[in-house]
């Protein structure tokens, strides 16, 4: 197993890939545009991905994968289970969950492309 310090706080416990992975999902929620609504309230990125880590602190014993970390740590409040929704501008809400998992998939993509050339 491999350990890396994220944005200086958090610890990440997981396969080397994983890892990537998981920093790759952190940064696109902090950089995000579109609003992460928690609880009915709505959050910037910087403010989402800082609850996602304390999250994933919490949870990290349970977490080996990319997915895992999508599941436990950004897909739903643990205390009222309402799953987190993602409001970009124009566009229709889509829960955290499927829109991490879609970029899960292009990141993969885009770095088993680079990976063949």
């Amino acid at each position: 197993m491999l350990s890396v310090f994220l944005f200086g706080t958090v610890l990440l416990t997981a396969e080397s890939s994983s890892i990537s992975e998981i920093n790759h999902l952190l940064m696109y929620v902090a950089k995000t545009q579109c609003r992460y609504e928690r609880n009915g309230t709505l959050h910037t990125g910087a403010e989402a991905v800082e609850h996602i880590q304390k999250k994933y602190e919490y949870f990290s014993d349970d977490i080996g994968s990319a997915e895992e970390f999508i599941q436990y740590a950004a897909t739903k409040s643990k205390l009222s289970g309402k799953h987190y929704q993602v409001h970009c501008d124009g566009q229709p809400p889509l829960t955290s969950k499927d829109w991490l998992l879609d970029e899960l998939s292009t990141y993969r993509l885009s770095t088993n492309r680079s990976a063949q050339k």
